[in-house]
């Protein structure tokens, strides 16, 4: 029972880490890659957007959560889904440390201007093409993931076959 329990918090956390992801290419992402640096001001100021806190917690307790699930369904039938959904989640943070967190660093730290800067805005929409990319890979994750719930949370047996002489 507890098993499941922690399963189904493991979906929702990540399905909460993609619903905070969705919700920034819908509402925000294109408002700060339309012109920057002058559309970069929701970033500036005492009022500035700050979404890094989201960030800096969900992805902790998404990685806890993540590996406590594996280890109490490693020899079960969930234990593939729960694999595959965690190695593509760390390889995609990984990339998203390398690439992603420094260039919006890069970009949103751009000193404010009056005008679009050309360069700027190409580089904020590679950004968000790729970001988008990354979003429909974590939507396969999770659903690879929630299809572990149906499977089998009893533990696997190895079946031997004994061929007859």
């Amino acid at each position: 029972m507890m098993k499941d329990v922690l399963y189904a918090m493991n979906c929702l956390c990540f399905a909460i880490m993609i619903g905070g992801a969705v919700y920034e290419h819908l509402n925000v992402v294109p408002v700060w890659s339309s012109a920057p640096p002058v559309s970069l001001s929701m970033f500036q100021g005492p009022y500035g957007l700050k979404p890094e806190l989201f960030w800096k917690i969900i992805h902790p307790v998404n990685l806890i959560l993540f590996a406590l699930t594996l280890i109490l369904h490693w020899k079960t039938g969930r234990a593939g889904s729960i694999g595959i959904a965690f190695t593509g989640y760390v390889v995609i943070l990984v990339i998203t440390f390398l690439y992603f967190v420094p260039s919006l660093i890069a970009i949103i730290t751009a000193t404010y201007g009056e005008v679009a800067d050309a360069d700027l805005t190409r580089q904020a929409r590679l950004w968000e093409q790729l970001s988008l990319v990354r979003l429909c890979v974590l939507v396969v994750l999770a659903m690879v993931l929630l299809t572990g719930m149906a499977r089998s949370r009893d533990r696997v047996t190895k079946v031997t076959t004994f061929k007859s002489a």
